[in-house]
């Protein structure tokens, strides 16, 4: 008996010392650099880069944090909340003081001022999510505000009359989050509640940005810009109230000069041109900064001007940017962090990941069955990485008629909120058959069908890997390590190449080295999934000579065969795979740069010899 005591005075001290200590970012299984300078107040950045106003206030740093009990349960009192967690974070993460896994409820509590003329002279007080997993009801001052669905998604509510008249207001965000349990067909990419191999610990909760703005009692809440090539630009400023207000914009150059500019009304689309616009591309990520009114409301954004389309090159499918062949070659992109598990520590790891590949001569990234905070998009925006955006998938089961209506919902959300940023060139709908339907029909094509509908002006690639009915712009094939992009020769699930659509080698490499322990993930379960890697390199002479063999053989099919694009596996380790670039903590860096630069020139010449853009010779950042 008293040994059993003695142990349970040991469990509890390191809890009580958490709360006397208040915020401490835990011990997670693999730090990074950045791991603990995130500090207390973490993404200070305006999260809306494409819709910025200039009243704005951050909500994000230390909140109080509870177990939930059940669906509806009533708001808990206020000194039930004895744990500080840092918003934003995944609860599992060691950046939130947390670090518990498999919370299906859970409620969070923070107190807030509005500043002074936020909420006066009929001006609005909306209060902003940037992302919350899974879904999130929110209580102001003890009432009701709203409830959102979808854990990739931002959403706002209008909070002014619940608002205190003065002092001090009360928010409540009560989460549920069942990640892959039985009976539930959520998006979730890669998260799962049993950990494992190409599996990874879930992400639950305020993991992105919460905000406030202030703004008048018309305002703008979607601005939809298309910017092509010619300098035509067409323009859909939404308000939530409807009607037809007079709508100004104009573009500016990087010196603030007015370059063109156009009048409309709000909710209808209108066009006008800006002559002879520099146009993005990789090679001369060229942007331009919006200003639009509608009102007493003004917000900046930016755009790009480009063009997508599909040509055919002596005979061949081809995607052209600008009106030109450009091979693009990208990583296979999971946004997986050790430490924060899918909110990255702050911009500069984030965007420290984009800036090795761009060192390195990738053009092009597929972003994998997650979506980013809208930092993300803007640096590849900035940097000139085309974008290959996933929709999420749901687990590997088969989806009933209301949870695949559902996951469709969502995918309108995600070209809704995405479908501005220029790097952004294909949307793909299903990934290797994960959640997708095939015995009833092939809900592809309609899907397709609607993405074309919301955004004619991008690619859509319908199934990556398998199982491939014909739909979507790309013939995708999936194989490890060696490619199979365009090819007379396949393996299955893939399928024959399809010469009336373009292809893409939209997986293959995967070749995998091991490490000492200081840089994997240490739970025993990842350890244990090392060696299912598809190929292991037992040193790193070993890995960049598999490497350089397999972009010759893609480079041979470029050259012989229909090839335009590739997906390398990957920019990362993700805790039992080792097969990235990088280590899970970022801190060792597997390619030979000079080799892998010459390699992946290669594939740009030898796209070139077949009709393409000669890009201009990388240089290292």
């Amino acid at each position: 008996m008293r040994s059993n005591l003695f142990t349970s005075l040991l469990t509890l001290v390191p809890a009580l010392g958490n709360l006397a200590l208040g915020y401490q970012v835990q011990t997670p299984p693999l730090d990074t650099d950045w791991t603990y300078s995130v500090g207390t107040n973490p993404w200070p950045e305006h999260p809306r880069p494409q819709l910025q106003r200039s009243q704005w206030q951050n909500l994000n740093g230390i909140w109080k944090w509870k177990k939930g009990s059940y669906a509806g349960e009533p708001i808990p009192s206020g000194n039930s909340f004895q744990q500080d967690i840092l918003v934003p974070s995944c609860i599992e993460s060691a950046l939130s003081g947390v670090m518990e896994l498999n919370q299906t409820y859970s409620w969070y509590s923070t107190e807030f001022n509005v500043p002074q003329g936020y909420a006066q002279n009929g001006r609005r007080v909306l209060l902003n999510f940037e992302a919350v997993d899974h879904q999130a009801t929110v209580y102001v001052n003890g009432d009701i505000v709203g409830t959102h669905t979808g854990g990739y998604w931002h959403f706002n509510f209008d909070i002014t009359k619940y608002l205190k008249a003065n002092g001090t207001n009360t928010l409540h965000v009560f989460v549920f989050d069942p990640t892959d349990m039985e009976g539930y067909m959520n998006p979730v990419g890669k998260q799962t509640r049993t950990p494992s191999h190409i599996f990874y610990t879930p992400c639950t909760g305020i993991w992105q940005t919460v905000w406030l703005e202030s703004v008048p009692e018309t305002y703008i809440h979607q601005l939809d810009v298309i910017a092509d090539m010619s300098g035509q630009v067409n323009v859909t400023v939404g308000t939530p109230c409807g009607g037809s207000a007079p709508v100004s914009i104009s573009i500016l150059d990087n010196k603030g000069k007015v370059v063109g500019s156009g009048k409309g009304v709000a909710n209808k689309p209108f066009d006008f041109e800006v002559d002879s616009p520099d146009l993005w591309s990789p090679d001369s990520p060229t942007l331009y900064n919006i200003t639009v009114q509608v009102g007493q409301d003004i917000v900046t954004s930016y755009t790009g001007f480009r063009t997508l389309s599909i040509g055919e090159i002596d005979g061949v499918k081809r995607p052209l940017l600008n009106g030109e062949f450009i091979f693009q070659f990208g990583t296979l992109d999971q946004g997986f962090w050790p430490d924060g598990i899918y909110t990255p520590p702050n911009r500069e790891a984030m965007v420290y990941d984009l800036k090795v590949l761009k060192d390195l001569g990738l053009n092009m990234l597929r972003k994998h069955i997650k979506v980013e905070n809208a930092l993300f998009y803007q640096a590849c925006d900035q940097l000139g990485l085309l974008l290959i955006q996933d929709m999420p998938s749901m687990p590997l089961r088969t989806p009933n008629a209301d949870q695949q209506a559902d996951w469709e919902r969502q995918i309108d959300i995600l070209i809704q909120q995405h479908k501005n940023f220029p790097s952004i060139y294909t949307w793909v709908i299903y990934n290797e058959g994960w959640g997708q339907i095939t015995d009833t029909g092939y809900p592809e094509f309609n899907i397709t069908d609607r993405i074309r509908e919301l955004d004619p002006t991008r690619f859509v690639d319908a199934t990556t890997g398998w199982y491939d009915h014909g739909a979507g712009d790309w013939h995708d094939n999936h194989h490890y390590a060696n490619p199979q992009c365009g090819t007379p020769f396949y393996s299955i699930q893939s399928t024959p190449y399809d010469h009336q659509r373009i292809a893409i080698q939209g997986e293959f490499g995967g070749i995998g080295h091991n490490v000492s322990a200081d840089h994997l993930w240490k739970v025993n379960d990842a350890f244990l999934s090392i060696n299912q890697t598809y190929e292991i390199d037992q040193d790193l002479d070993a890995y960049n000579y598999r490497g350089h063999l397999l972009l010759s053989e893609l480079r041979d099919q470029i050259e012989k065969y229909a090839c335009s694009a590739a997906v390398w596996t990957q920019t990362t380790d993700v805790e039992g795979e080792v097969n990235g670039f990088l280590t899970y903590d970022r801190r060792i860096q597997r390619t030979d740069k000079k080799q892998w630069r010459s390699d992946i020139q290669a594939l740009y010449d030898a796209a070139a010899s077949r009709g393409g853009k000669a890009p201009k010779k990388r240089m290292a950042l």
